[in-house]
């Protein structure tokens, strides 16, 4: 029989066939599998802490399922899957504070690139604060990626000290350390909010200062068109039928196919208006007008 703790060849052989694929292949959703496949294998095993195996030889029960999850890790970050990756993880070790530090480590880096660090907020408290795990060596170097990718970047000060003023295996000068460095990313994301509302205060007059100028644009050149419509409709009825038609169609370049939006229209509008009182005035003139018969 094997000693309790040790791995049996199977894990370890499909353990290496995962590697193979994800890194030589390029097939990671072979070498998913394989991992999964491996995890299984290995069925709950024994209870995880920070005691070493019996004595040197193959690898260890939790280093072979450890290396497992970060090849499948991986091979669900390729696959763009990373949305599944801390529940695929959790399946295998179903407690967030039985995570082994590499995992752990794997997830906050992951989910931290992705911009999504809110996920591992529970998951990383729940680890940092599991009396087993703060006396791992890997503790500090967890707690200060955590801080930096967590919760930091989400503005969650106050969680920050009471998570570093929670940890008993730190000294004072310790704890001043990582506080100071809260405090300083405090400071930080103050400066950053009231740079924001400035530049907010300052576009608000720019922005109404370009809207007012281009409603006084617009409204010229609505009554522009409105004394064009005017003066056509006004006297449609007088004019014979070719006029008419002509008439229609500078309706149409006007309406349809010149762009009330552009600058060089306001002058040819003006100049349309003229173009129709200088025409009406014309035809109305006392040379044109019929003779008055009895």
């Amino acid at each position: 029989a094997e000693p309790p703790g040790w791995v049996p060849g199977t894990a370890a052989a499909l353990l290496e066939e995962a590697a193979d694929l994800l890194v030589l292949h390029r097939d990671f959703a072979a070498a998913l599998e394989r991992c999964e496949a491996g995890c299984d294998s290995l069925g709950p095993g024994p209870e995880p802490g920070p005691e070493p195996g019996p004595e040197p030889g193959p690898e260890s029960f939790a280093e072979v399922k450890c290396s497992l999850c970060v090849v499948g890790i991986q091979a669900l970050a390729e696959m763009n899957k990373w949305r599944e990756v801390l529940s695929w993880v959790l399946q295998y070790y179903h407690e967030p504070e039985h995570l082994p530090p590499k995992v752990l480590e794997l997830c906050i880096l992951l989910y931290s690139q992705v911009r999504e660090p809110q996920v591992m907020l529970e998951v990383g408290s729940s680890w940092l604060r599991a009396q087993a795990n703060q006396r791992l060596p890997e503790f500090r170097s967890l707690l200060e990626l955590y801080l930096a990718q967590v919760l930091l970047p989400l503005g969650c000060f106050e969680g920050a000290e009471e998570l570093v003023r929670g940890c008993a295996v730190f000294s004072s000068e310790q704890q001043l350390e990582f506080l100071s460095t809260i405090l300083e990313s405090r400071s930080r994301w103050a400066q950053r909010e009231e740079t924001c509302s400035a530049a907010e205060e300052q576009q608000g007059p720019a922005t109404e200062t370009v809207l007012g100028v281009l409603s006084q644009k617009l409204l010229t050149m609505l009554t522009l068109l409105r004394r064009a419509l005017r003066s056509m409709s006004n006297h449609f009825y007088l004019l014979p039928y070719k006029k008419m038609l002509l008439a229609t169609f500078l309706l149409y370049l006007v309406v349809v196919r010149l762009d009330p939006a552009s600058p060089t229209a306001l002058p040819f509008i003006y100049k349309l208006v003229q173009l129709f009182r200088q025409a009406w005035a014309a035809v109305l003139s006392p040379i044109h007008r019929p003779p008055v018969r009895d």
